[in-house]
């Protein structure tokens, strides 16, 4: 393995972690003012659903086997369907600062249902991260109802959280067809699956979104959100899982909240308050040990 394809790796989730953060702010700009969710998970699944096509141009279509369609059409509801609309939706009632946040509980949701599934097993170092991590999610979701958290909402804080349980149960019950198959090919039927799902739902809301009322920071949000985050990023994600582990991709998502929140602050979206801090830290803390366990060959199992 070469130093350049390394390289290559890093700044490949570098970039996607970078672009993800963003969509917190940008999301939260546009959702609910001028799109409504429905509109944007529509909008944004027929977009990847076109650009999950373009690999036909210079690759030859992989055979999928019939008895796994109906588990990557499972596989579409999940990630491309049920995430996407609890992300918007809970976009829309809460602040970018607390859904970025909450967003880095799924390593910790990871944990628990592989465990649940017989995959992994409790050490000393998970659990200590999984009641740390939970209990500062907890604490960010709960907060929302306070006084001061004027742009969060209890509601839309559990969407977001409900958002990441959805990414964990992928990530755990499609880990092997995952590997079975080239990226582009599970990318091209997840969206293709989700956006003809999602279409006829969301076509009205498209059509009737007025774009005329929307100004130019808006327009460029939606633009962003609609074309960047969603294909081009998993792409380069799984072109980075090649050449570097796991664990460190994992800790390249720590720079999504602190990126979103810059953006969310700068952009006068929200405000970065003390007890959000402290809570965040927890849960980081959390998230870092339940990460930096399997970097460790043998612990005690529980």
């Amino acid at each position: 393995m070469t130093t350049r394809k390394i390289l290559s790796a890093h700044l490949a989730l570098l970039f996607c972690n970078i672009v993800w953060a963003c969509d917190y702010p940008f999301y939260n700009l546009v959702l609910g003012r001028y799109i409504s969710p429905l509109a944007m998970v529509s909008a944004s699944l027929v977009v990847a659903a076109i650009w999950s096509l373009t690999p036909l141009l210079w690759e030859r279509p992989e055979r999928v086997a019939p008895e796994d369609r109906l588990k990557i059409l499972g596989a579409a509801m999940l990630i491309g369907v049920a995430r996407k609309l609890c992300m918007m939706y809970g976009l829309s009632h809460t602040s970018p600062i607390d859904g970025s946040i909450i967003s880095t509980t799924t390593p910790l949701l990871v944990l628990l249902l592989s465990v649940a599934v017989g995959i992994e097993k409790f050490t000393k170092m998970k659990v200590v991260g999984l009641l740390l991590g939970m209990s500062g999610a907890v604490a960010v979701v709960v907060s929302s109802g306070g006084e001061a958290h004027e742009h969060s909402s209890l509601l839309g804080n559990i969407l977001i959280f409900t958002s990441a349980a959805v990414s964990a149960a992928y990530m755990v019950w499609f880990k092997r067809l995952v590997a079975k198959y080239r990226v582009t090919t599970l990318l091209r039927w997840i969206y293709c699956s989700s956006a003809i799902v999602m279409l006829p739902f969301g076509a009205h809301d498209i059509i009737t979104t007025d774009i005329s009322v929307m100004n130019r920071g808006a327009v460029l949000a939606t633009l962003f959100v609609l074309i960047v985050p969603t294909y081009i990023p998993n792409l380069l994600l799984n072109y980075s899982l090649k050449f570097v582990a796991p664990t460190v991709s994992s800790i390249y998502a720590y720079l999504q909240p602190v990126v979103a929140i810059a953006l969310a602050v700068a952009m006068g979206l929200d405000r970065l308050l003390l007890d959000t801090i402290l809570f965040a830290l927890v849960l980081f803390v959390g998230v870092g040990l339940v990460v930096g366990s399997y970097g460790k060959p043998r612990q005690a199992t529980l």
